[in-house]
């Protein structure tokens, strides 16, 4: 994989361009650190395929309620009274090991 410091990218960015569309990586590094990589945007994989993937691979299975989610996010939150202190029940139910 090549790499471009930034001066070099912004010089010679059309340069770095044509390399990537012949489908070249390259790190762009600031004072010798990687900080980004420029590649070809058909490496891109949306959200989809990134799950199938894993799938197939067996690492996660599909939901069996895609729509549950949807019902958590759309139930208006618990009310509690002022003097209730969320923080310290919190920190109870971690010294309990519940």
């Amino acid at each position: 994989m090549k790499s471009a410091t930034i001066t070099e990218a912004k010089n010679g960015l059309s340069a770095l361009i044509d390399r990537v569309r012949a489908g070249e990586s390259i790190v762009i590094t600031d004072r010798g650190i990687p900080v980004a990589v420029l590649e070809p945007a058909t490496r891109l994989v949306d959200a989809a395929d990134r799950i199938a993937k894993l799938e197939r691979a067996g690492i996660v299975r599909p939901a069996k309620d895609p729509t549950a989610i949807t019902r958590l996010l759309e139930t208006p939150p618990i009310k509690l009274s002022k003097d209730v202190d969320v923080v310290a029940i919190v920190l109870e139910e971690r010294r309990s090991g519940w």
